[in-house]
């Protein structure tokens, strides 16, 4: 006869005592770095908004409702991400039988707003690619105008270049080791979203750039992060991605600036020069050809306004 679960010693469990099962859980699943951090993410916060460590069996859809709610001044985007966390806690928690039910199963997923495409310019690319050896100007009292050399310009270089070039996610750049990049083969491998690996090619003017990156670290292990923290003791992070992205932009004068943006720049620009739409998808990791036809609108209203300019029929008023 098979014993008996403890039920009742089960429903005692806090929520803190199942968050730290969960993720021990989630770590031996092997979950990315970036799932766990954005688990960790909506717990602290939700653990926050309880204010006292509840019997997870003792939350109600009501808790999670009403703190859905409290973060109004959040995106979609990150309500939803709050949403999936917390569903994902209590998928697992109900298997472990910590809880009777999955109680986030009753409440709406929030849908993410469908946030505007803004590519970047071939002259804010251009500005960006510029700014990277001096500082702004600047005046110091009793001297000229003058400005100083910037540490880190060919890592910021190939940072931009190899961006633009492959329409790799922040994440994805920032998981890179130097052993994932073939400069001779001139292809990077990338662990995408769901562990999934592609191989992305990059161009040979990339090539040249990353090569001159690397020769400014001469003793670096195959093993070790391509980009680093500038001081090059850490592997570099997303916020550091976005610090070092801002600084950038504002030495020229670029705004709006995203890593993002590097991504939807490379794709319609790929569909602008004749690439197909099913080499994008595959490129960019996408599961499904939504956000691609989403590029290709955007592409296909520049071939009108194009074909409107250059037309001889209207310009010559036929």
């Amino acid at each position: 006869m098979a014993p008996k679960t403890n039920t009742k010693a089960k429903n005692n469990f806090t929520f803190s005592q199942a968050t730290e099962g969960f993720f021990l859980n989630a770590t031996a699943r092997g979950l990315s770095d970036a799932t766990l951090r954005d688990y960790g993410n909506t717990i602290k916060r939700f653990s926050e908004f309880l204010g006292e460590d509840l019997p997870i069996s003792g939350i109600t859809t009501q808790h999670i409702e009403r703190f859905l709610s409290s973060q109004g001044h959040l995106s979609n985007k990150t309500l939803l991400n709050y949403h999936t966390g917390l569903s994902a806690l209590w998928t697992w928690a109900t298997k472990e039988e910590l809880v009777e039910k999955h109680i986030v199963r009753a409440i709406i997923a929030p849908k993410p707003e469908k946030r505007e495409i803004v590519p970047f310019s071939e002259n804010e690319i251009k500005l960006m690619l510029g700014s990277l050896e001096k500082s702004r100007a600047y005046t110091r009292p009793g001297k000229k105008l003058s400005d100083h050399a910037v540490l880190g310009a060919e890592r910021s270089r190939a940072i931009l270049l190899l961006l633009l070039d492959t329409g790799m996610r922040a994440s994805e750049l920032c998981n890179l080791d130097i052993q994932h990049l073939d400069i001779r083969a001139q292809r990077v491998l990338v662990m995408g979203k769901g562990s999934k690996e592609r191989m992305l090619p990059f161009s040979a003017r990339t090539g040249q750039v990353l090569w001159r990156y690397l020769s400014t670290r001469p003793g670096a292990e195959k093993s070790e992060p391509l980009f680093t923290t500038l001081d090059g003791r850490f592997r570099m992070d997303r916020d550091d991605l976005r610090r070092r992205l801002s600084i950038i932009a504002a030495r020229a004068k670029v705004e709006g600036i995203q890593p993002h943006r590097f991504r939807h720049t490379f794709a319609i620009q790929f569909l602008r020069n004749g690439g197909d739409p099913y080499t994008l998808q595959v490129l960019l990791g996408h599961s499904t050809m939504e956000m691609v036809r989403r590029y290709l609108a955007i592409a296909q209203t520049d071939l009108e306004r194009a074909h409107k300019r250059a037309s001889p029929v209207d310009n010559w008023r036929l």
